[in-house]
């Protein structure tokens, strides 16, 4: 088990932010930035890395988006769009989804 800087997973204020309030609770990555049992803190609050999964963004559903704090799955490709330069949905492409859990 390791402490994280919230950034290795949450990569902006808005997704650690959102974390806070309980709307982000997973985050896709496209590979593997933590394992389970780590925790980070933000604001004096602890999150606990409790699964780590290898999928594709094909395996991806609407409850998994709004988990990233997006409405659903079409809403989340706009942010990966946005957020990515020359981004194209794959679903074949493999990412590492990390589901954490807020301790204190």
């Amino acid at each position: 088990m390791a402490r994280l800087d919230p950034g290795t997973l949450l990569p902006n204020d808005r997704m650690r932010q959102q974390a806070l309030d309980g709307e982000v609770t997973q985050i896709h990555r496209g590979q593997q930035y933590a394992d389970e049992g780590d925790t980070f803190d933000i604001d004096g609050t602890t999150f606990e890395v409790v699964a780590v999964d290898e999928r594709t963004l094909g395996n991806m559903t609407d409850a998994d988006a709004r988990a990233e704090g997006a409405r659903d799955l079409e809403h989340y490709k706009q942010i990966l769009e946005r957020a990515h330069e020359n981004f194209e949905w794959d679903d074949d492409s493999e990412i590492v989804r990390h589901r954490f859990e807020r301790l204190s």
